[in-house]
C-alpha cells in the first residue's frame, strides 16, 4: 500500500502541520512502489524520444510528462496533447498560446518539440527535472485527495515565486497567474472575488486583481511574491477564506466571523 499524506485537520492548523512534516512525508511518498516504477521508467526511456508522436504513444512516459504539469486528466487526449507539443510556443498562433490555461504552454516549452531542432528529451538533465516536478505534483495530488484547498496552497507556494522571478512585465505576470487555473482559484478565493468574476472583460479582471492584492495584502507588483511574508499572506488568506466558506455552510455565522478576523493584512 502506497504512503498517504497525513493531514490531521484542515485550515491553517493542518497547513502548519504539513509544513513541519513535509520532508519526512515527501520522502515516504516518493519511496512508494508506483512512484518509483513510473519515475525509473521515465528516466530510462525519455532519452530515446525524438518526437511528440513517440511521447504520446507511450502511455507510461506520457503519464509522467503530463503529471509533471498537473495535466494528468488529459492522458486520453493524445491527439490534442500531440498538437500542443508539436506546435511549440514560439509561433503566436501555436495551440498552447491560444489556450487560457498556461500549463499547456509550460508543457510545450519544456519539451521543445515544436521550438527547436533537438528536443529537450535529448538533454542529459531533462529527465531528472521532469521527475522532480512529477513527484511534487503527485504528492500535491495525494494531499488533494484529502483536502483540495491544501493541494492548491502547495501548488501556489511552489509556482508563484517562479512567476514572480520570471521575465516579462508585471501585467504579463498577472496574466500568467490569471491564466493558470489552480493559481487563479487561490487568488480569487483569497481576495474574496465572486464566481462570476471571470465573465467580465479581461483587462477589468487584471485591474481588480492588482487593486485588491495591493489593498488587502500590500502586494504592489507580482515580484513582491518573492518575499516569503507576502507569499505566506496569500496562502494563509486563501486557506482561511476557504475554511470560512466551509464553516459558513455548516456552522453558525459567529464561527465564520471569528475565522475572518484572523485573515492577515500586509502593508
Amino acid at each position: 500500500m502506497s504512503f498517504q499524506p497525513i493531514i490531521p485537520t484542515g485550515g491553517l492548523a493542518g497547513w502548519r502541520f504539513l509544513q513541519r512534516t513535509m520532508d519526512a512525508q515527501t520522502a515516504s511518498f516518493n519511496a512508494g512502489s508506483q512512484i518509483t516504477r513510473d519515475t525509473d521508467y521515465f528516466l530510462e526511456k525519455i532519452g530515446e524520444i525524438d518526437t511528440a508522436e513517440q511521447l504520446v504513444s507511450d502511455r507510461r512516459l506520457l503519464r509522467v510528462a503530463l503529471g509533471a504539469y498537473g495535466l494528468q486528466d488529459d492522458i486520453d487526449n493524445r491527439y490534442f496533447i500531440r498538437k500542443v507539443l508539436e506546435d511549440g510556443t514560439l509561433d503566436p498562433d501555436a495551440l498552447s498560446n491560444r489556450l487560457a490555461d498556461d500549463r499547456y504552454k509550460n508543457l510545450a516549452k519544456a519539451f521543445g518539440f515544436g521550438d527547436f531542432p533537438v528536443p529537450s528529451s535529448k538533454i542529459s538533465d531533462f529527465g531528472p527535472k521532469i521527475v522532480t516536478l512529477y513527484r511534487q505534483q503527485q504528492f500535491e495530488r495525494a494531499v488533494g485527495d484529502q483536502d483540495n484547498a491544501m493541494r492548491l496552497a502547495l501548488n501556489a507556494e511552489r509556482e508563484l515565486p517562479t512567476i514572480a522571478k520570471g521575465t516579462g512585465s508585471d501585467n504579463a505576470k498577472w496574466f500568467r497567474i490569471m491564466g493558470t487555473a489552480p493559481l487563479r482559484e487561490v487568488f480569487e478565493v483569497a481576495l474574496g472575488l465572486p464566481k462570476a468574476f471571470g465573465q467580465i472583460d479581461l483587462d477589468q479582471q487584471l485591474e481588480v486583481f492588482r487593486d485588491k492584492a495591493r489593498d488587502q495584502l500590500g502586494i504592489e507588483t507580482v515580484e513582491d511574491l518573492t518575499q516569503p511574508d507576502k507569499l505566506d499572506a496569500v496562502v494563509q488568506r486563501y486557506l482561511l477564506r476557504a475554511q470560512v466558506a466551509e464553516f459558513t455552510a455548516t456552522s453558525p455565522g459567529s464561527v465564520a466571523l471569528s475565522l475572518l478576523q484572523t485573515i492577515p493584512r500586509l502593508r
